[in-house]
């Protein structure tokens, strides 16, 4: 069995449910707290043991690179003001992992985005990590997917189950379960009608993919909304030989709408070490106050 060595992150999506924001700043660098939720992403990967990552991008998102490079004029202010401690924080983010950028030069779906992926993949199995879906949990999301890809060697999809009334915004699997948190997949619809729910699973910001996913994605014709849609390419797979599906633990944030991003600050800076306490009294008091 070939382990997983390397993930790919799509980081080009427009963000066009958080504009005007998005306008000038990527959704994948609006901040929780005092990181950048790409950081969040590119942290659960190297916590699950991936040091080779590939982050697509398009026109416009430099400014990730720039986050992920060394700073120096940055760092020798940092030093000269003795805050070594924040100097060497910077420095940390330059050496998570081996960090890779292409670009997707058109916008044509989150399915070409992975197409994008393939040279750098080669033959081997790799992890997807949507780029605005932030997930945090006492185990990294994205390792959890990994244990069930070593056990059985098949695409895994991670999944959760959304309300009913929201499903149309997601995918819907028809899914078998096989133990606990793990299912058998042999059907999915991206963004489906009522009348075409197969359950209400939906993939959720993670996957790992085998290689063979290429050849089906370079076959897949345009789906919703004029885009290569990556859960169509995942389908051909899972109408032939399955799929499997896990349940994976942790609270995921969409970074692509607003109210996922007023989840993901307030939620997360309740936790922060440093402001955590300040914080919820803050909140207290403006709940008093309103």
């Amino acid at each position: 069995m070939q382990k997983v060595r390397k993930a790919v992150i799509p980081a080009a999506g427009l963000g066009t449910r958080v504009l005007p924001a998005t306008k000038v700043l990527p959704k994948e660098m609006f901040p929780i707290v005092d990181k950048p939720a790409i950081q969040y992403i590119v942290e659960e990967a190297v916590a699950s043991g991936i040091r080779d990552i590939l982050i697509v991008t398009n026109r416009g998102k430099n400014i990730i690179e720039d986050h992920f490079d060394r700073a120096p004029e940055l760092e020798q202010r940092l030093f000269d003001s003795e805050k070594n401690n924040l100097r060497d924080q910077a420095i940390d983010i330059s050496n998570l992992a081996n960090i890779h950028f292409i670009r997707q030069k058109e916008s044509k779906g989150l399915g070409h985005a992975v197409l994008c992926a393939k040279t750098f993949v080669g033959d081997e199995p790799f992890a997807v990590l949507y780029g605005d879906d932030v997930i945090v949990g006492e185990e990294p999301a994205c390792a959890q997917l990994l244990k069930a890809y070593e056990k059985f060697e098949k695409i895994i999809v991670g999944v959760k189950k959304v309300p009913e009334d929201e499903i149309f915004k997601y995918s819907s699997l028809k899914v078998k379960r096989i133990n606990n948190g793990i299912f058998e997949c042999v059907d999915m619809i991206e963004k489906p009608k009522a009348s075409q729910v197969m359950s209400c699973y939906s993939i959720q910001g993670r996957c790992i993919l085998t290689p063979d996913i290429f050849d089906v994605i370079s076959e897949t014709s345009p789906g919703k909304g004029g885009e290569v849609q990556l859960t169509d390419a995942i389908r051909t797979i899972a109408r032939k030989s399955g799929v499997l599906a896990v349940e994976y633990s942790g609270k995921r944030y969409d970074i692509g709408s607003k109210i996922g991003v007023l989840e993901a600050c307030v939620e997360m800076g309740l936790v922060h070490p440093e402001i955590g306490e300040e914080f919820k009294s803050y909140l207290k008091n403006l709940i008093r106050v309103c």
